[in-house]
């Protein structure tokens, strides 16, 4: 009842790689928020100096939310150019993005930028970022993710990362890119499968279970220095890795005592601590936000139900009833909303459950969901699903409206996880 859970062991061969892979993800955009903002985005001045093209990449990122309207200016302006508001309410603009690109004597570039509100005449908010010229499209995002939460009051996440597992042929790679899925980085590559990517709350680590010692296992690795440390390597299977909010632990799950339950285990691997106690299968373990509750995927009840309880221990809380097989809980950043796949007359799709009203929304309109990622401004969710008999990755805003599609041009891409807010 629960093969999906569960992958066939395998041998080794792996590598470890710091190159940049060469083919990005190519993003189509298939729906859009009902209510959307007309913005217009000017060129910066001067930003033909830098390596990417500020405005452009600022384009990209508000399209690519649904919630804006973007109205192309046709022209540059810095953000010392006088504004004709005049202008600008005429075209439909309720704001305008201004901005310029300054090369510095150390080989840094120096980029400003305004948002004005057209109608008011007032600058709405403003700054300059000096970087190195390989932090050109961060710097980028970083203003996206200004505009966007001054125009709708939610943090923006364009400058965070994605982590999935790719596959062509018989090889697996762990990759790590930007959110727009540029800047591709390859974490692993093996021979033997890659599963279950966790990142790390502070972002700078990601876990994972690899396949390579003929059986699955839990390592940890940090993103900048290279170095992997293994975590859960006990007898029989070690898998479903989830970090707890403070970092300092995971949540795995093992068979160490016959059947598949979970267990705490410290995130630099030892003080192991066994949290369920059923006969069935308990796996897939998600911490809350708060770090006091685990949700979880057992079987306790004859078929795959998703659970919480607390890490203190306890009795389980059954939260899902309306299909006999639900799988992957994963909870949104604010605690509120419980993601999870649901197999429906045969359809394994996302779904979303309001926990204080106990209302189901589908997002899906797919047949072979999985794996389901919230972003870290709890507004969308990313997923595993197929097309054209492919493995690609699917984002759905949480009301269903906004939909875009991330594809490789070669191999399935799975297992993804959307990386966490950088401090």
């Amino acid at each position: 009842m629960m093969k999906r859970l569960l992958i066939a062991l395998a041998s080794v061969s792996i590598a470890i790689c710091c190159a940049s892979a060469q083919a990005q993800l190519r993003i189509e955009i298939s729906g859009v928020g009902s209510n959307q903002i007309p913005i217009a985005i000017a060129g910066f001045a001067d930003e033909n100096i830098a390596p990417q093209q500020v405005s452009a990449i600022i384009k990209a990122d508000l399209d690519r939310s649904g919630y804006f309207k973007i109205i192309d200016t046709g022209n540059t302006m810095s953000e010392t150019t006088a504004i004709k508001f005049s202008d600008w309410k005429a075209r439909g603009a309720f704001d305008l993005v201004v901005g310029s690109v300054q090369r510095l004597a150390d080989g840094r570039f120096d980029v400003r930028y305004r948002l004005l509100d057209v109608s008011k005449q007032t600058q709405l908010s403003g700054f300059a970022l000096t970087d190195s010229a390989d932090h050109t499209r961060l710097t980028a995002h970083k203003i996206a993710d200004d505009i966007y939460e001054k125009l709708t009051g939610v943090p923006g996440d364009f400058a965070t990362r994605l982590s999935y597992v790719t596959q062509a042929g018989r090889e697996y790679k762990l990759q790590v890119a930007d959110s727009d899925g540029e800047n591709v980085h390859d974490a692993l590559r093996s021979n033997e499968p890659i599963i279950s990517p966790a990142w790390s709350p502070d972002g700078t680590k990601v876990a994972y279970v690899s396949f390579e010692n003929r059986k699955p296992v839990v390592y940890v690795q940090n993103l900048v220095t290279r170095e992997r440390t293994v975590v859960a390597n006990y007898k029989g299977n070690n898998s479903a890795p989830a970090w707890s909010p403070d970092g300092s632990r995971l949540a795995v799950a093992l068979t160490l005592s016959g059947s598949t339950q979970i267990y705490l285990v410290s995130a630099s691997g030892g003080d192991l601590h066994r949290l369920t106690n059923s006969s069935g299968i308990d796996t897939e373990p998600r911490f809350s936000p708060d770090g006091q509750s685990i949700y979880f995927t057992s079987d306790r009840s004859g078929g795959p139900q998703i659970y919480k309880m607390s890490v203190a221990g306890g009795s389980a809380q059954r939260l899902t009833f309306k299909s006999d097989y639900n799988i992957s809980p994963r909870i949104s950043p604010d605690g509120k909303t419980l993601a999870f796949i649901s197999r429906r007359e045969g359809q394994y799709q996302l779904y979303v459950l309001d926990l204080a009203t106990s209302q189901e929304l589908r997002l899906s309109d797919s047949s072979s969901d999985d794996t389901p990622s919230f972003s870290p401004n709890g507004r969308y969710i990313m997923y595993a699903t197929k097309s054209g008999g492919r493995g690609t990755l699917a984002v759905v805003s949480i009301d269903g409206s906004v939909k875009h599609q991330l594809t490789t041009q070669v191999g399935d891409i799975r297992e993804p996880t959307w990386g966490p807010f950088m401090k």
